[in-house]
Parts: structure tokens; C-alpha cells; sequence
């Protein structure tokens, strides 16, 4: 009878089990494509202590028991040799038509990723540990911004889960709580009240060189409109008959300053809008103050677009942006009371919080603003202070 093999401690050894000269140890085993593989460790059994000036890894044993689950798993030794960028790489090639919006976060991941050390980790080393440390990496030593990170931990994610289902690694890493590990840091664009809305508007119509903007100011802060959407608007899509303004497009500028046409943001974004007899009669100032160019632009068969740049191309969000950036600067260069920052989003967010405090049917606007979870409508843009708390106290309490 042959004698068992033992380690330096006179431990006997496993089949496929050996200690190196050097006092480390390794396991020899087959995967299940029949392929020769060795893991190593300083350690046969958990309870060993860690060799000074060595990395701190699991015992041999216990690296023998997770390759012993993942086999039966059917678990693909190694992730299949994939890394995180080319398993984000892998995972976009499979997202096809996509808005143009979401494949440039995509590109943005993956530029993130050839740049950062973390896109070069192979996937089956990555724990949990290490994506959280890598999220807190990214604000607290990159300085992004916690929408920025938000972002990119919604591309890893689904990306490790189709990993994961696909039998790469054993478990996602990044399935917890962003809360819970970076903080939100971001300010969140609020809606402005009645008497500040008042006030910018005045200031707008009131103003020589800001007055042109001010119907299209107007319009957004009482239609709640979409920045995307109200730029794509045609003069076919305002109904002066049926008093309705009809949704059912968005015009989008790419990074490449290609001008494309898409649907709305979502399936309940296709609708009519009612307008009132001042929204109405700012579509006309609008349109009769347009200058008509010597070529019609043209952006995916759509034409008549109601904005047109200095170049008769199409105003887009950013022109907006822009122009509301530059009233609010003048704004508070000459009144002591500051103007808070006004945008596009924050005329929409205004107008939605204007209608549910005047007690419009939460599922009607619902329908205006053309959200497809009423929980937006009620959690993200109705803002609710104090005075609209004690107001609707006094109502209640007097009615």
C-alpha cells in the first residue's frame, strides 16, 4: 500500500493536491471543457495563517470548493476570460435600436473603461467589495457626480447579469442599493414658485434683447412640454381649430450635430395638449414672427419647424438652455433677490406642480405631461412646501 502524500506539516494531501518547494501550495484539475487548470495559494485550510509579506487570498481548500460548485454549476472557468470592458463591450453590441441619447452613454462607459484599470479586471475576480469601491472611486477620487455614476453603474449592471445568466460568474456584483455606497451629491432642478415664475416672465417680456424668447418661455411654462418635444413642433402641429397642440414627435441633436427625428420618451408621450387663449396666442405671435429661410430645413420628412437658428436649422434644447442660462445671469446682475436656476426641465416641473396644487386630476395630468408611471408624476415633479401644506389645511378645515 502506498503511502498518502503529506504536506511540510505532515497534513496528508488531497488527490490533485502539492506542496511546491517554496511552501505554496496547488490544486491540478480538469474543467469541464477537459482543459488542465492549477489554482495556488500559501494556505492548505482556512485556519492557517497568513505568511508575512504575503498578499492575503483563500486557502487552497477553499478555492478547491468554489471551482468544485462552479463545475457543478456548469460555471465557466476563469468568466470566460472576459474582462469588464469587453463584457460591456459584448453587452452593447446586443442593444440594438437604441435612441441615440442611450448609445452615447454607452460609448461613454466604454471610453470610461479603457481609460480606468477597473475595465481591464476579468469578471470572475470582481466581488461585491469591488464594484462598491470602484463606484466610490469614481466621486470621491474622479469627481463625478452621482447622476454621472448612476448612469454608469445602470450599464454594469445589466451587463454582469447577462453574465451572470449566462453562466460566466457565479453572481452579479453590482445588484445593491447606489444610495447605500455613494452619495447624492446631485441638486435637483426644482420647480419655481408662482410669484418667481411671475417675476422671470416680466422680466423676459420686458427685456430688448431676451423679449424674442418670451412666447417660447411662455409655452413651456404652461404646457408642460418636453424641451425635445417643443422644439420638434411644426406648424401643423399646432391646431388653432381644436385649441390642442399634437405630441407625437421629439427632435434630437446628435454629438455628431446630426438633427434626427424620434418618438417620444415613452408610448404614453404620443398626445394633444390643450392650450389656453395665451398659449394660443403665443403660437400665433410665434408664427407670425418666423422668418421664412430660403431653403425649408427638413429633418426625417418633418418641415416647418417653429424655431430656426441663425444657420435656418432647427433650435434644439441646447439653444434654450442657453438662452434661459443668460436671462437668469442678467436677471441677477440687476435685482438683489436671485433668480434660482431656470430651466427647460424646470418649466415642465413648474407646470406640473402648478396644476396639482390647483387640484387638477392627478390621472389627467398624468396624461399632459405624458408620463407612463403616474408615480412620477406624483413623486418626482410635484413639489409640496409648507404654505401649499397650511393653504390646503385652511381649505379643508373652512370647507
Amino acid at each position: 500500500m502506498s503511502e498518502k502524500r503529506r504536506d511540510k506539516r505532515n497534513r496528508i494531501l488531497h488527490n490533485g493536491e502539492t506542496q511546491r518547494k517554496d511552501g505554496r501550495y496547488r490544486f491540478t484539475y480538469l474543467d469541464t471543457d477537459g482543459n488542465k487548470k492549477d489554482v495556488y495559494s500559501w494556505r492548505l485550510d482556512h485556519n492557517d495563517p497568513y505568511p508575512k509579506d504575503k498578499k492575503k487570498d483563500l486557502s487552497l481548500r477553499e478555492k478547491e470548493k468554489q471551482i468544485e460548485q462552479d463545475m457543478f454549476h456548469q460555471i465557466v472557468s476563469n468568466g470566460g476570460n472576459y474582462t469588464v470592458l469587453t463584457l460591456v463591450e459584448k453587452y452593447v453590441s446586443l442593444k440594438t435600436g437604441v435612441r441615440h441619447n442611450t448609445e452615447a452613454g454607452y460609448k461613454t462607459v466604454i471610453n470610461i473603461l479603457k481609460k480606468d484599470p477597473f475595465g481591464s479586471r476579468r469578471i470572475d475576480k470582481v466581488k461585491l467589495s469591488d464594484a462598491k469601491a470602484w463606484l466610490i472611486k469614481l466621486q470621491q477620487v474622479d469627481g463625478r457626480g452621482y447622476s454621472s455614476i448612476h448612469s454608469i453603474r445602470g450599464v454594469l449592471r445589466p451587463a454582469f447579469q447577462m453574465a451572470e445568466n449566462d453562466d460566466l460568474i457565479r453572481k452579479n456584483p453590482f445588484q445593491f442599493e447606489l444610495v447605500s455606497v455613494v452619495v447624492n451629491d446631485s441638486v435637483t432642478r426644482e420647480a419655481i414658485t408662482r410669484k418667481q415664475q411671475r417675476e422671470y416672465l416680466r422680466f423676459i417680456r420686458e427685456d430688448k434683447h431676451f423679449c424674442r424668447y418670451y412666447e417660447g418661455i411662455y409655452s413651456l411654462f404652461h404646457t408642460g412640454l418636453r424641451i425635445s418635444e417643443f422644439c420638434g413642433l411644426t406648424l401643423a402641429d399646432i391646431e388653432f381649430d381644436k385649441k390642442r397642440i399634437r405630441v407625437n414627435h421629439q427632435l434630437q441633436r446628435t454629438s455628431g450635430m446630426q438633427y434626427i427625428i424620434q418618438a417620444p420618451k415613452t408610448e404614453s408621450g404620443v398626445r394633444y395638449i390643450p392650450m389656453t387663449d395665451e398659449v394660443a396666442q403665443c403660437f400665433r405671435t410665434i408664427i407670425n414672427n418666423r422668418k421664412a429661410p430660403k431653403v425649408e430645413p427638413m429633418v426625417d420628412g418633418y418641415t416647418g419647424f417653429l424655431y430656426l437658428d441663425k444657420n435656418d436649422m432647427p433650435m434644439v434644447a441646447l439653444h434654450w438652455e442657453k438662452y434661459m442660462q443668460h436671462i437668469r445671469q442678467k436677471y441677477n446682475s440687476i435685482y438683489k433677490v436671485q433668480m434660482p436656476t431656470v430651466t427647460p426641465h424646470v418649466c415642465r416641473r413648474t407646470f406640473c406642480s402648478n396644476m396639482a396644487k390647483s387640484g387638477m386630476n392627478p390621472k389627467t395630468l398624468q396624461y399632459i405631461m405624458g408620463h407612463s408611471d403616474i408615480s412620477v408624476t406624483l413623486n418626482t415633479y410635484t413639489h409640496v412646501g409648507f404654505e401649499d401644506a397650511e393653504s390646503e389645511l385652511q381649505r379643508v378645515m373652512n370647507g
